[in-house]
């Protein structure tokens, strides 16, 4: 018999987990793997699923104390005999760990993909969330691990399995030319950050660090891609600061790999971050990259060579990475070659696919087919 993976996702709205799932199952299914995607009626993850061509259940999940949902879930478990339960988030966590355990659902491995504390309320509970029931954890970068080791779960229950990229889709990409939309003056230095606007992401911080650019590239200009709830502070500060013509907000943008190849430096400057895929589009597009030095960053820029890193919270350290990128051509050159194979060795949709598929084989003892 062949490798049978059921895979939860609970979200009803399409974000980079999703997305990763996705190609985990579609790379699954074209292995061999006999491979079922369960998921809130109507949401992304099951259409996009549906849309792939492989198998979905809809099973409405309201939270992680729906009892409801357990009960339909230990019905499919028992119809479907899947080897491994594959819970993508945090709520499809506790459900498929109770509806497995109670319901024949085999081995059981939930992906980690933030670094935040497994502990988010003063009672603690999460502890026996995480301590008992999954078989094995996926933990998308060796910074997210850490903090698990570190909020007591056993390291040798935890595998680190990066997340991938399509490099295919990046094929006859061209730079965007920010110049000509933004009628900017001609040679102005081009930065770049893509990220919704939530508190770990730390805009704010390059945001600050822009006086210090400019004190030097007078002409530069930063580019906000993304939306989301902060979006209104971060551009309070701006206005602040007095920078309203040079800190442009692009909004949700449909073109980002475009406008990323045709930036002159990536920034991430997260205070927290499990890894980034738009950090490794930028390493897979050659654009030089600086990020803090936080989660599982440092594994993509390695400081020097892949990527220039800095502390986090720090706008003058992070003002000096960029300026490097910018008046070192030599740097800048290498930052893009070493940083596109760096994602080529490590970080495709491939290598992520196969990582996970050793863990099942691993848990199991059985092959594809």
């Amino acid at each position: 018999m062949s490798l049978r993976v059921l895979h939860i996702d609970t979200e009803r709205t399409w974000r980079g987990g999703e997305q990763q799932a996705l190609y985990l199952t579609t790379g699954l299914a074209r292995r061999g793997v006999e491979t079922l995607c369960v998921g809130q009626p109507g949401s992304p993850y099951v259409e996009r699923s549906a849309a792939a061509g492989l198998a979905v259940e809809e099973v409405r999940m309201r939270g992680e104390a729906d009892l409801v949902a357990v009960g339909r879930l230990r019905r499919l478990f028992r119809a479907w005999k899947p080897d491994v339960v594959h819970m993508h988030t945090s709520h499809g966590h506790t459900l498929g760990v109770v509806a497995s355990r109670t319901g024949g659902g085999g081995k059981t491995v939930v992906s980690r993909r933030v670094d935040f504390t497994i502990y988010r309320n003063v009672l603690r509970l999460s502890w026996f969330k995480y301590r008992f029931g999954v078989d094995r954890y996926v933990a998308i970068s060796e910074g997210i691990k850490r903090q698990m080791v570190k909020d007591g779960i056993p390291a040798d229950r935890i595998q680190v399995v990066h997340s991938g990229i399509d490099l295919g889709r990046f094929e006859g990409v061209d730079p965007h030319d920010f110049h000509s939309e933004f009628g900017l003056p001609a040679g102005a230095p081009i930065i770049g950050d893509v990220a919704a606007f939530g508190w770990h992401k730390a805009q704010e911080y390059l945001v600050r660090a822009m006086p210090h650019i400019l004190e030097v590239e007078p002409e530069a200009r930063v580019f906000l891609i993304g939306d989301g709830e902060l979006r209104d502070k971060i551009a309070a500060e701006v206005r602040d600061l007095g920078l309203e013509d040079r800190i442009i907000f692009t909004g949700f943008r449909t073109d980002v790999p475009s406008l990323i190849k045709g930036m002159d430096c990536f920034v991430m400057c997260s205070v927290l971050e499990g890894l980034c895929t738009s950090l490794l589009d930028a390493l897979a597009l050659r654009c030089p990259a600086v990020g803090s030095a936080v989660g599982g960053i440092p594994e993509a820029l390695v400081d020097g060579e892949t990527g220039l890193t800095v502390p986090p919270r720090d706008p003058q350290a992070l003002a000096a990475a960029i300026l490097r990128v910018l008046r070192e051509p030599e740097l800048a050159e290498r930052l893009r070659e070493n940083g596109r194979r760096h994602v080529e060795r490590g970080f495709t949709n491939d290598t992520m696919v196969e990582g996970n598929l050793a863990l099942y084989r691993d848990l199991t003892g059985k092959s594809v087919a």
